[in-house]
């Protein structure tokens, strides 16, 4: 599994980190972790553009988004 650690990260720079992510790894899942509303809301409509289901989960402050081709 593919893991993209975003934390504390703005954007665009979540957004650029998937994209490598999925382009390295084409057909995988991917998790990235984020703390921002905005990455994990920019991220998801990433992910959804590119064909990934999106499911997001909450863990204190952190926000895991798994990416399912």
């Amino acid at each position: 599994m593919i893991e993209v650690d975003v934390r504390g990260l703005s954007c665009p720079i979540p957004v650029v980190r998937t994209k490598k992510a999925m382009e390295q790894n084409p057909g995988q899942q991917i998790t990235v972790l984020t703390d921002s509303e905005t990455s994990k809301e920019n991220v998801s409509r990433l992910g959804e553009s590119q064909g990934y289901k999106v499911q997001i989960n909450r863990e204190d402050e952190t926000y895991r988004l798994l990416l399912v081709p």
